[in-house]
């Protein structure tokens, strides 16, 4: 149970540093990553939803036994962005650094399964 709550503990703590300056970010990344944002309400409702997420993960961390039904959404989470920027960069559409950046998602996808798999369904007395 240890090996899930750092794990889950970390990867909150990761995306919350990692999302949370996005905010301030859109015309940073306007310049660096043309286009354009054109649908600003999108660009932060990803990074809402992103950031609810991370908060969810530092709950799951705190008591992963209660939790653990919860932490196949999380894998599902993770693995839904990796795939999908696997199959973007493969099909020309998105940049090797976003690319090669999004892949950290799908090892917290592999983190997130074998803290699954360590962690009991229940307590034990």
């Amino acid at each position: 149970m240890q090996f899930a709550r750092r794990v889950f503990i970390a990867a909150g703590v990761y995306g919350l540093l990692v999302v949370g300056p996005m905010y301030v970010l859109e015309s940073r990344i306007n310049e660096q990553q043309p286009p354009a944002i054109t649908h600003p309400e999108y660009y932060y409702g990803f990074i809402g939803v992103t950031l609810s997420w991370q908060i969810l993960y530092l709950i799951i961390g705190r008591h992963p036994i209660k939790y653990r039904t919860i932490m196949l959404v999380g894998i599902f989470a993770k693995t839904s962005y990796g795939i999908a920027a696997c199959m973007l960069y493969a099909a020309g559409r998105l940049p090797f650094v976003v690319f090669a950046v999004s892949l950290i998602d799908l090892v917290w996808a592999v983190l997130f399964a074998i803290a699954y798999g360590k962690t009991p369904e229940r307590e034990t007395s």
